[in-house]
């Protein structure tokens, strides 16, 4: 029995200052972070460890996600109990999210950073790692998809936010909270939500070619930036204002986009719902459905166009990622 950890770079992983004093740039490998966590030894089991692509969050491509997931999978497949990822904060959570579209095991992909670098006082990546190598020995974790364990919480990949810049508590879920806690180096699950099955495998190279596109509606948005758009992407996610509402100007131009794309509604509001049939005002939820777009439900905008572009990349029709979108949304 053994836990593989992948490391990825970011915060969690930085270390020194260079010439300059501009910033930390050093990237402290998988053996140096495993040193640097009290307590690693209780765990009572070995921690294989595997570093690939040292890179800020930032840079990380879905390419790449998908590498590091057959590198997990094969792992697993070799007898791992579960598989840890440390990586920076920027992407953590859409990266976790494509993952947990994917995962097809019964045991624990878990996901981890940190806010502080270890050059601060107060570094919080020894703590979150030693959470989330506790989290994937976790019998209890088995069959729960992508999990994110930073901060003694356990949170669903679908779920979780980035919430703060620089707070260490910046990882939250607002629509349901976390599902577990670590509390004196015990992992307590305190709820299973229903895991879905994973998507299709997808070719890199057809996820490469996919993109969807993210656009944040704005007061007085005319639609202007979004000409030619079909030209250039497969798919668009509109992150409108509260409940799914837009500008009565720029309900044609998404109606005439969703002729020619899947076109999806979400919130920019960081919580909460798109609504299906309580307003009727141009504009309003039950107008753009009117017009084609596709109701995001609770799904935030940036997981909306990880989904999308996955199903995208994996051929998916207009009524597939519908179908999808209410599944996961």
């Amino acid at each position: 029995m053994s836990i593989a950890l992948i490391t990825l770079g970011g915060t969690i992983a930085m270390g020194g200052v260079d010439a300059r004093r501009t910033g930390v740039v050093t990237r402290l490998t998988g053996a140096d972070l495993t040193a640097a966590v009290p307590g690693l030894a209780e765990l009572g089991v070995p921690v294989d460890v595997r570093d690939t692509h040292a890179v800020p969050s930032a840079h990380l491509t879905g390419r790449q996600l998908l590498d590091v997931v057959r590198e997990a999978s094969r792992a697993v497949t070799g007898g791992a109990t579960g598989v840890v990822v440390t990586q920076g904060t920027d992407t953590l959570e859409e990266m976790a999210f494509l993952a947990d579209l994917v995962w097809p095991h019964a045991a624990p992909l878990v996901f981890t950073g940190a806010m502080r670098n270890p050059t601060l006082a107060g570094a919080d990546g020894p703590a979150n790692l030693l959470a989330a190598l506790r989290v994937a020995a976790a019998p209890a974790t088995r069959d729960l998809g992508v999990l994110v364990a930073v901060n003694d919480e356990v949170h669903a990949a679908r779920w979780l936010r980035k919430t703060h810049s620089t707070s260490t508590a910046t990882f939250a879920a607002p629509n349901a909270g976390p599902i577990g806690q670590v509390i004196e180096g015990v992992v307590r699950v305190l709820t299973r939500p229903q895991r879905h099955e994973p998507l299709p495998r997808v070719d890199p190279d057809r996820l490469d070619a996919t993109r969807v596109a993210l656009y944040v509606v704005t007061m007085d948005d005319d639609g202007l930036l979004l000409d030619g758009l079909a030209d250039t992407h497969q798919g668009l996610v509109v992150a409108g204002f509260g409940v799914g509402h837009v500008p009565a100007t720029l309900a044609p131009v998404l109606g005439g986009l969703a002729g020619r794309m899947p076109v999806v509604l979400t919130s920019r509001s960081g919580a909460g719902s798109v609504l299906r049939h309580t307003y009727g005002a141009v504009g309003s939820e039950t107008d753009l459905q009117r017009r084609g777009l596709l109701n995001g439900g609770l799904l935030d905008p940036y997981k909306a166009r990880v989904l999308l572009r996955l199903l995208l990349a994996a051929g998916a029709n207009r009524d597939e990622v519908a179908a999808a979108l209410v599944g996961h949304g």
